[in-house]
């Protein structure tokens, strides 16, 4: 079973390939593509059958790289409710990854 500790450490990477994008698009050129490319595609292929409530703050927290306190004002909500999702958000991610076959 993969950890939460591992799942976080994922959307940390994804985090940061997304905030700077640019900078990997063009060093693609280059050198090719990195190995986030098919890690954050694992991870998108998972959300697409998240509820919309999870999808929203995975895209707000690692596609857009918001922080929680600045997707609970963005959506309206106070940072403890981002929190408790965001942690629902990885429980979600754990489950689905676990049962992945590989």
């Amino acid at each position: 079973m993969i950890t939460l500790a591992q799942i976080r450490e994922d959307l940390k990477e994804i985090r940061y390939y997304y905030i700077h994008k640019s900078e990997f698009d063009e060093n693609v050129k280059i050198i090719g593509a990195n190995e986030i490319l098919k890690k954050a595609e694992r991870y998108h292929t998972i959300m697409r059958s998240a509820s919309p409530l999870l999808f929203n703050l995975y895209a707000g927290l690692y596609i857009r790289g918001n922080t929680q306190e600045g997707l609970a004002v963005e959506l309206g909500y106070s940072s403890v409710y981002i929190q408790m999702q965001n942690k629902k958000l990885l429980l979600y991610l754990q489950s689905k990854l676990s049962g992945e076959t590989l």
